[in-house]
């Protein structure tokens, strides 16, 4: 399995403090050790009738001037540049949306090993592709769209794919979505998918069970993996050798969790997905995230990185770390 992480030290629209380059290259030289690892950033289409606060609050103001780091960085070192092109605009616009996949590519797809058109679009929630008008053309017209741009450009090594949130009980169900994926003839969009990716945050926003217990953090991951495997993608016409990434995973650890707390739910996180990397096809991992975005804060976004906004290690950190240098085995799941 090939590991990676987000760099920036933003969720959404909570960032306390801007990211400082020289820490993040020593975490992530420290994390990878050399290794392939993958980078995740992030840049958004708005359209144009989205108030330049709202592009402010999730500072997005410069995202196609540059990224977290320096251009060459995300080409170095053995890293590969995971990006997600978001479609948040207030009023549905495709046309527009397809013209800044081409913005986009033409500025870095140059540096991108990964291209994720439209983040969780089946996720209806402010500020997440799944609540924009028009997403579901967004995102069966821009796989194809992008995939020819990328090959118009030489560059058909890039790898095209889009996220979900998974399992449907956590948003309030997404039969629509997989509905109309389903429409879809395969060669009109499936085929041109060469990965899904799955946002998983099983304890981050609501209670869960004691470890040990069903419906427990672990027991949740499992679900989520074969739900979306062996039910979601089947019938959206998405064949079993399409792989799996999971290119969000993250748990906080603010009042009234702990860092330990943290720790422990990473670990039975990672112990599932690589235990079922195999049966399920997982090929990639992205931990959410480096940084806390506001390590103060109480809501569960402010605190799901492995360092502190001030850059501290978390014990987190050294499992991560642990896992991604190959120590052999998965984190056992500790019994209560």
């Amino acid at each position: 399995m090939k590991f990676g992480i987000y760099p920036g030290g933003r969720a959404g629209t909570v960032c306390s403090h801007p990211p400082d380059v020289a820490a993040i290259r020593h975490l992530v030289d420290d994390l990878s050790g050399g290794r392939p690892f993958v980078i995740r950033e992030y840049v958004h289409f708005f359209g144009d009738a989205t108030p330049p606060d709202v592009v402010t609050s999730l500072g997005a103001e410069h995202e196609l001037a540059h990224l977290t780091m320096p251009d060459g960085w995300y080409v170095e070192g053995n890293r590969e540049l995971d990006l997600v092109v978001s479609y948040i605009p207030r009023a549905a616009d495709v046309s527009g949306w397809l013209t800044f996949l081409d913005t986009a590519i033409d500025r870095y797809g140059h540096l991108t090993r990964y291209l994720q058109v439209t983040l969780e679009p089946n996720f209806p929630i402010p500020l997440i592709d799944g609540s924009a008008p028009g997403v579901l053309e967004a995102l069966t017209l821009g796989i194809p769209h992008a995939r020819a741009a990328l090959d118009r450009r030489g560059l058909q090594h890039v790898r095209i794919g889009f996220s979900v949130a998974e399992p449907p009980e956590w948003l309030g169900g997404d039969d629509q979505f997989w509905s109309y994926l389903a429409s879809i003839p395969y060669q009109d969009f499936a085929t041109h998918v060469d990965y899904v990716g799955l946002g998983l945050y099983p304890d981050a926003f609501s209670p869960v069970a004691p470890r040990g217990n069903p419906g427990d953090t672990a027991s949740l991951t499992t679900h989520a993996l074969h739900h979306l495997r062996d039910g979601s993608l089947l019938r959206a016409h998405i064949p079993p050798s399409t792989p799996i990434h999971i290119v969000e995973n993250g748990t906080p650890s603010g009042s009234p969790r702990t860092e330990q707390a943290q720790c422990d739910s990473l670990s039975d996180m990672l112990s599932v997905i690589l235990t079922e990397q195999d049966s399920v096809n997982i090929t990639h991992y992205e931990l959410f995230s480096l940084r806390d975005a506001d390590s103060g804060s109480t809501e569960p976004t402010g605190t799901l990185g492995i360092v502190t906004d001030t850059y501290r290690p978390k014990p987190a950190l050294t499992l991560y770390r642990d896992i991604v240098h190959g120590t052999g085995q998965p984190p056992a799941i500790r019994q209560p």
